[in-house]
C-alpha cells in the first residue's frame, strides 16, 4: 500500500492509500490545507484537532453544495432528454402517419391545373 507525505497546516503527515489513489489523496490534502489556512486568526486559539475538524466541516459543506448542484443538473438533464425524446417521437410519428400521394395522381392533378388555367385564360380573353 503506497504512502504519501502531505502537508497540512505546516505539518507533514504520512498517509497510506490504495495504489493509484495517490493523486486524489494529494488533492484532498491540499484542499484540507487550504481550508485550514482560511481559519487564519483562529489557529492560535484552536487545537490542531479542532482546526482539522473545522476545515473538514468546511469542505463537507462545499461538497454538499456541489452535490446539490449536481443533483439539480442531473434532474434538468433528465427533463431535457425526456423532452428531446418526446419531440423526436412526435416528428417520427408524423412522418410515419403521412400518406404518400402517388406520382401518377400528382401528374394528373398538374395536367388538370394546366387545363383549368388555359380555360380561365380563354374565358378572360
Amino acid at each position: 500500500m503506497p504512502e504519501v507525505e502531505v502537508d497540512i497546516g505546516g505539518k507533514s503527515f504520512t498517509v497510506s492509500c490504495q495504489a493509484g489513489e495517490e493523486k486524489y489523496l494529494v488533492s484532498a490534502a491540499a484542499a484540507l490545507n487550504l481550508e485550514a489556512g482560511k481559519l487564519g486568526d483562529q489557529i492560535s486559539k484552536l487545537s490542531e484537532a479542532r482546526i482539522l475538524l473545522m476545515a473538514g466541516l468546511m469542505l463537507a459543506d462545499k461538497t454538499a453544495g456541489a452535490q446539490d448542484k449536481l443533483t439539480q443538473a442531473q434532474a434538468s438533464l433528465s427533463q431535457a432528454t425526456a423532452e428531446v425524446s418526446r419531440l423526436k417521437s412526435l416528428s417520427l410519428g408524423t412522418a410515419e402517419h403521412m400518406e404518400v400521394v402517388p406520382k401518377e395522381l400528382v401528374k394528373n392533378l398538374a395536367e388538370i391545373v394546366l387545363k383549368a388555367e388555359s380555360l380561365a385564360d380563354q374565358v378572360n380573353s
